[in-house]
């Protein structure tokens, strides 16, 4: 146990310890200590504050030898994601832009190729997530929260109003965005849309899947107007769908500057 001598005079009391709090509720204090102090603690809504979430997180984390293990966050998906986009893309630095490869009969030492749409498909079904939590964390993080009153405001609407144009030049059409792919992948720089909030709410206006998260995300400037590309999986090898959205896109404003697939057919 530590910083047992918290209060006024070195003797334990208000403002509590977390640590003390932690031990009392864990009855890691001999019986003359925790006889002590239970009446001192149970007059002091704060410390009861604490303690009720202790419980609370104890019954939580009893809860989850029985519950299902949840989906993989999405952070870590999107890393899986990314290594296998990265793979695609070093194959699609390494041919010519407009070359063509004929097609080939598989050798019985070639490696099958690989479907990524499939490929998440088996991964999502076969990995989960559990998640534990540190009791006297948690009891740190209660304890803050209730010292602190809650000043958050809800965010605004960034202004997004005429933007200068950043990031490389492309046509209007796209033309030589596909020349960006290879170095734009794993980059998140949400430039003039500013989070990745603002960009869910591009994708979701103009209708493309929630779930096929972005390889890459760059600012780039398509014939004079800011704007900014993400660049999708189709799954198929080396293909990659490139879609940039204007700077005012948003709800009901999808602002698609340019929409096309480059890479192997």
């Amino acid at each position: 146990m530590t910083d047992e001598s918290r209060g006024i005079g070195g003797t334990i009391g208000p403002p509590w310890s977390v640590d003390v709090l932690a031990d009392l509720h864990a009855g890691v204090l001999d019986d003359t200590q925790a006889a002590e102090l239970w009446p001192l603690v149970n007059a002091d809504p704060e410390a009861r504050a604490i303690l009720d979430a202790l419980d609370a997180t104890q019954a939580d984390l009893a809860s989850l030898a029985d519950a299902p293990a949840p989906p993989m966050p999405a952070e870590f998906a999107a890393r899986l994601d990314a290594a296998l986009a990265a793979e695609a893309a070093a194959a699609f630095r390494e041919r010519p832009q407009g070359a063509t490869q004929a097609p080939r009969q598989a050798g019985p030492g070639d490696a099958p190729v690989v479907d990524l749409a499939a490929a998440r498909r088996r991964r999502n079904k076969r990995l989960g997530w559990a998640a534990g939590v540190l009791t006297a964390a948690a009891a740190a993080v209660v304890a803050v929260t209730v010292a602190i009153p809650d000043t958050a405001q809800q965010p605004g609407t960034p202004d997004v109003a005429a933007p200068a144009p950043t990031g490389p030049s492309v046509g209007g059409d796209g033309a030589g965005a596909q020349a960006l792919v290879g170095k734009a992948i794993g980059v998140r720089d949400f430039g003039p849309l500013q989070n990745e909030d603002r960009l869910d709410a591009c994708i979701a206006a103009a209708g493309l899947d929630p779930k096929v998260r972005p390889e890459g995300i760059r600012p780039v400037n398509v014939g004079g107007k800011a704007g900014v590309m993400i660049i999708l999986t189709t799954g198929k090898l080396a293909q990659f769908r490139l879609v940039a959205f204007g700077a005012d896109c948003g709800p009901g404003n999808p602002a698609v500057l340019f929409d096309k697939v480059v890479g192997e057919k």
